[in-house]
């Protein structure tokens, strides 16, 4: 049997097909539409607007006739209309306008009735049909196509909005020309990997030629994969910059709408668009809005961002990147796990690119690029400043300098110090200083103690990172004071003595309130929150734990309504049970590790409380010499 080949004819022949379907379906809808616009119109605005006289029997209307209470009347085909004579409690009386079903020669005798009775009558002429249909269909119908034209343009249709019924809808991605690009790889910082693989995506864009003599094939697809903030859209851009080509910026959301098929139209004029302005590169943001894994977990599926993946999937596999038309898909991401694996297969988004927060190179690379244009001091570190900001990200750090500089200009002064910088940090962490909140003198002592315990078991602890600020100032996320430690260098991987110091340090300050005062407060919920967090990380996902072993306990995460579920399904209650005991055990241990250390060093802790109370915030340096005193009276004993 001879294969069948698949040629572009077929493929335009089947997009062809596909929208007709969909106009023959948007026309049904529009015409059901139609008859129910124009029926509910009639019923309920039409019919009450011309039908506001009172509504009589004609029995009652002979009677009445007879008994001279009709005063005049217009005569139709199909209805009687007049004025009748209505007696009201204080004798007068009073001209009600009425009508009357009346069918045309129902009443033979009706034209003698009305002269015995002295009415003056009158004969109506019969409506204008052509006028009758119009005010009854037309004016409802054009009301209802008016309301869908706006619709539809609201949704991304052509200008008059028509177009958008009949399944034409314009891409909403913008459109920069390649001279308007202002942003290169200079102006990237901490993501030198990442540039180093886009290389080949830059040579491709440039020379096209070069690869197409070598009949090799560009990947289609790039994903950049990130958290959020670390710099996937500057990136995309700044490799459009390098390329010289244009660049087409949107988002996943904006392909979704109400309307079924718009968001597939979008897809296919976006794509359009850019075969037209090759060299080009398409960049989608936040792809996961519309390339999430179909069915699984995810229930209440939307209709419309299935067959707008369905369309991009079939784009991407008829896009072709050849000498003629070099176009690159991009798109980002921050939760690759939810994608679809049809989008992940090779030929379509088939390389994956992670940028993560920076390390400290990284991060003196973007803070000399945010620093480019501001004044700072002369004695301001780069390095210093980099170090004090381990795990933040580039949009964490531009956040950071511009605080710092507005901080810098609130005191007046000519340039921005490093401790502008430091405090903007701590504004960033723990929000502005609530001076104004006002805590009682025991509620300040508890507070004292409970930082100092912070502090000295930070201070203590061999493995635990050093102290650089101590406050007891309530801050506006909440915090009634707060303990700052500043790493020394960045770290990857962490041991079980290191991980058991870091629980040590968040427990030492419900420590400390039990040594001091022999009672606890609310004031260590969030550190207990983040104790038994990372606890149980240790004895599910590390296997850090001697009665559990190194096995992974830790369920997958899956999405359920948007949500963020932990699947434990696969655990026995028994293992559930065991987890459980394991954490308790691992956070009594902590627990009780510090009060020991803070009972040894009561003295260093009354006398940093102490100088909390009086100055409010103190610096790493007053634990060290609280410690060194504590020191010189045990050697004095």
């Amino acid at each position: 049997m001879k294969p069948t080949m698949r040629t572009p004819g077929d493929d335009d022949d089947k997009k062809k097909r596909e929208q007709a379907g969909r106009q023959a379906r948007y026309s049904i809808v529009l015409l059901l539409m139609s008859f129910l616009f124009v029926w509910l119109f009639q019923e309920l605005i039409l019919a009450p607007w011309l039908d506001h006289n009172t509504e009589i029997t004609y029995s009652d209307f002979t009677k009445k006739l007879a008994d001279h209470q009709i005063a005049d009347v217009t005569v139709g085909d199909r209805r009687i209309e007049g004025m009748m004579k209505a007696r009201q409690q204080d004798g007068s009386t009073q001209s009600i306008p009425f009508n009357v079903t009346y069918i045309d020669q129902s009443d033979p005798k009706l034209l003698e009735e009305l002269q015995s009775a002295g009415v003056s009558y009158r004969f109506q002429r019969p409506p204008n049909p052509l006028g009758g249909v119009l005010l009854s269909y037309g004016l409802p119908f054009v009301l209802m196509l008016g309301f869908y034209s706006l619709m539809y343009k609201r949704a991304g249709g052509s200008a008059g909005g028509l177009g958008g019924i009949f399944g034409v809808s314009k891409s909403k991605a913008m459109e920069v020309k390649p001279e308007d690009i202002k942003v290169t790889y200079k102006d990237v910082g901490g993501a030198d990997e990442a540039i180093a693989d886009l290389q080949e995506i830059i040579q491709f864009l440039k020379e096209p030629e070069k690869f197409a003599t070598l009949g090799g094939h560009i990947p289609k697809g790039v994903l950049l994969v990130g958290p959020p903030g670390t710099g996937k859209t500057l990136l995309a851009k700044a490799t459009a910059g390098e390329a010289n080509v244009a660049f087409f910026e949107t988002s996943g959301s904006e392909f979704v709408e109400m309307f079924v098929g718009v968001g597939a139209a979008r897809v296919r004029d976006l794509f359009e668009q850019a075969r037209k302005s090759a060299p080009a590169i398409v960049f989608i943001d936040e792809i996961d809005a519309i390339g999430q894994t179909r069915g699984g977990l995810n229930w209440g599926g939307n209709d419309e961002r299935e067959q707008t993946l369905n369309q991009l999937l079939a784009e991407v596999d008829g896009f072709k990147t050849d000498a003629t038309t070099p176009v690159i898909i991009m798109a980002a991401t921050n939760r690759p796990e939810v994608l679809d694996p049809a989008l992940m297969r090779p030929g379509r988004f088939d390389r994956q690119i992670a940028i993560g927060n920076p390390d400290l190179v990284g991060r003196v690379q973007i803070l000399k690029i945010h620093s480019k244009n501001l004044k700072l001091t002369s004695d301001f570190d780069i390095n210093e400043a980099a170090r004090v900001t381990a795990g933040f990200s580039g949009a964490d750090l531009a956040n950071a300098m511009n605080e710092a500089a507005l901080l810098a200009a609130r005191r007046s002064a000519t340039g921005i110090a490093l401790s502008d910088f430091e405090n903007a940090i701590e504004k960033v962490i723990a929000g502005s200083e609530k001076k104004s909140r006002v805590m009682n003198e025991q509620e300040r002592r508890t507070v004292a103690y409970h930082e100092s315990g912070h502090a000295l078991i930070a201070a203590l602890e061999p493995h635990a990172e050093p102290v650089a600020k101590i406050s007891i100032v309530p801050h506006s996320r909440g915090a009634l004071g707060y303990t700052m430690q500043k790493p020394t260098e960045d770290r990857y991987l962490l041991t079980t003595e290191e991980l058991e110091d870091r629980i040590a340090v968040m427990l030492g300050g419900r420590a400390a309130e039990i040594v001091e005062f022999g009672c606890i407060s609310t004031g260590a919920s969030d550190d207990i929150a983040r104790a038994s967090d990372l606890a149980r990380r240790m004895i599910t996902e590390f296997g850090m734990s001697d009665k559990l072993g190194s096995v992974r306990y830790a369920g997958q995460q899956m999405q359920y309504l948007g949500h963020s579920i932990e699947d434990n399904s696969q655990l026995s209650p028994e293992t559930r049970e065991s987890i459980d005991r394991e954490v308790q055990r691992l956070i009594t241990e902590q627990y009780q590790r510090a009060q020991n250390t803070l009972k040894q060093h009561h003295g260093a802790l009354d006398a940093l409380a102490k100088q909390l109370l009086e100055h409010e915030t103190v610096d790493g340096n007053a634990i060290r010499d609280v410690l060194k005193s504590e020191a010189e009276a045990v050697v004095g004993r």
